[in-house]
């Protein structure tokens, strides 16, 4: 197990993404926090504690003072943090001369701040060697989808972010990296068979979650300020 005696903070946890990645550092012996935006999608996240040693809490990572609280709350148990994953996200698409504010606003709302909050709350926690995980898309990353300016200008956003607070946490000794789906499906069970089917518009979040997992561990220990595209080659179409 490549995770144990280790403490995973993971920020945004659903039925998809976030819930592989849990289970994932789990299973690989860490202890893990695990915040959801709303209290009642705690209820369908209490199978985790089956796997290990979780505690979960309902918090708005778009809302800095909730982000700052969200640390100190897991502070009390968590005496250092040595990885954060941030999985929070949201999904538009319009043409432009639909955009309205709410659209605009909930896109970096939910893709950016949400981001950039969580590291901010919980920088003082990370320990030297620790590792933050953003979740970017190919979708801004890598290509720009028409009708999706929103999501797409917010993603990009992340992936830079991911670059610039690798740079300012490098004499920290943090490691801050972003992965690139092309489009995830939200259908996570533990054990469960899926094809994989390169080129597919959607990625299962086990795929994703691989990735992730394996930029917490030491393996991944001189990658920093990296995009990382998990998206079965959907960006070469």
């Amino acid at each position: 197990m490549r995770l144990v005696q280790k403490n995973v903070v993971v920020v945004g946890v659903g039925p998809g993404l976030g819930s592989a990645v849990a289970y994932m550092a789990l299973r690989e012996g860490a202890s893990v926090y695990a915040f959801a935006r709303r209290p009642e999608a705690l209820a369908g996240l209490q199978w985790l504690a089956q796997h290990g040693k979780v505690y979960l809490s309902a918090r708005d990572f778009a809302k800095l003072d909730q982000a700052l609280a969200a640390a100190d709350e897991a502070r009390k148990v968590l005496p250092a943090v040595h990885g954060l994953v941030v999985t929070a996200g949201g999904y538009t698409s319009q043409p432009v001369e639909e955009v309205g504010e709410a659209e605009l606003e909930d896109m970096l709302s939910k893709n950016l701040k949400a981001h950039i909050y969580a590291v901010r709350a919980f920088a003082p926690l990370l320990a030297p060697g620790s590792s933050v995980v953003l979740v970017s898309s190919v979708g801004g990353a890598y290509k720009a989808w028409p009708r999706h300016v929103a999501y797409v200008a917010s993603k990009a956003a992340v992936a830079k972010a991911a670059e610039a607070l690798a740079a300012e946490l490098l004499e920290r000794g943090v490691r801050v990296n972003a992965v690139a789906p092309g489009g995830m499906t939200k259908d996570f069970q533990p054990g469960r068979r899926y094809e994989v089917k390169l080129g597919a518009p959607q990625v299962p979040p086990e795929e994703v979650a691989n990735v992730v997992i394996w930029l917490l561990t030491d393996e991944a220990r001189w990658v920093t300020g990296a995009v990382i595209p998990v998206d079965g080659g959907r960006r070469l179409l």
